[in-house]
């Protein structure tokens, strides 16, 4: 589904994206159970756990793989209630794929020490639906529909991505120090069709693109005027 800047969709994806940090809530036995987990997105835009065995919510996904994930921004104003979030809700599966165990301990350097840990397992959650509230009084329903991108757009990027991080690590780190605008020994690590992520040691910040792209030609001309903005922008001008 093509989505504009505008989009609350957009604004969704971009949130999640970004997300460090989510409240993952399970069921066991019946009751409710919600609990801090580190996510990422795939290039597809389902959410990667790491997780262990010995977890209360993977005894539960285990017995029900029936979740939602609830990802918050930073509010607004001092009223709690102008907290960016979106809630989506999905069916958890175990998706132990070396590339996307490589995408997930890229954007958690950290995950590194224990990712390979036999114990440990890389779920997947695809979402089905979900809500986004931008603000006080701000709620759009979402449809997995508004949520999941074009298959033949996230192909065309991934086939490519691996490229477009290897060239931009060797013949622009000026480039990719210009749009992290802070000190630091900037790499990419991730590019997809919503945006990219910038590395510097465990560091990890994510830059989304202006609208979601469809091509690697996309992405180079996105990055040539995020590069020119940022430049102009250390100007003054």
């Amino acid at each position: 589904m093509a989505l504009d800047k505008e989009s609350p969709a957009w604004e969704a994806i971009r949130l999640m994206r970004s997300v460090r940090c989510a409240t993952l809530a399970t069921s066991g036995e019946g009751q409710p159970f919600a609990s801090l987990t580190t996510p990422a997105c795939a290039p597809d835009r389902s959410v990667l756990l790491l997780l262990s065995d010995l977890s209360e919510h993977t005894r539960h996904l285990r017995a029900d793989p029936r979740c939602s994930l609830l990802f918050c921004g930073e509010p607004a104003e001092p009223n709690p209630q102008t907290t960016p979030r979106v809630t989506i809700t999905g069916i958890a599966e175990i998706a132990d794929d070396t590339a996307l165990r490589k995408r997930f301990v890229s954007l958690h350097p950290y995950a590194a020490l224990y990712a390979d840990f036999t114990d440990f397992h890389l779920w997947r959650i695809r979402p089905s639906g979900g809500l986004f509230v931008g603000g006080f009084a701000r709620a759009v329903r979402l449809r997995a529909a508004d949520l999941l991108p074009s298959p033949a757009a996230v192909e065309a990027i991934a086939s490519a991505e691996q490229s477009i991080i290897d060239h931009c690590n060797a013949d622009h780190p000026d480039a990719l120090s210009a749009i992290a605008d802070r000190p630091g020994d900037w790499r990419m690590v991730t590019a997809d069709g919503d945006g990219f992520d910038l590395a510097d040691g465990e560091l990890v910040t994510r830059f989304a693109w202006s609208v979601p792209l469809e091509s690697s030609g996309d992405i180079r001309r996105e990055l040539v005027a995020m590069t020119a903005e940022s430049r102009n922008r250390r100007r003054g001008g």
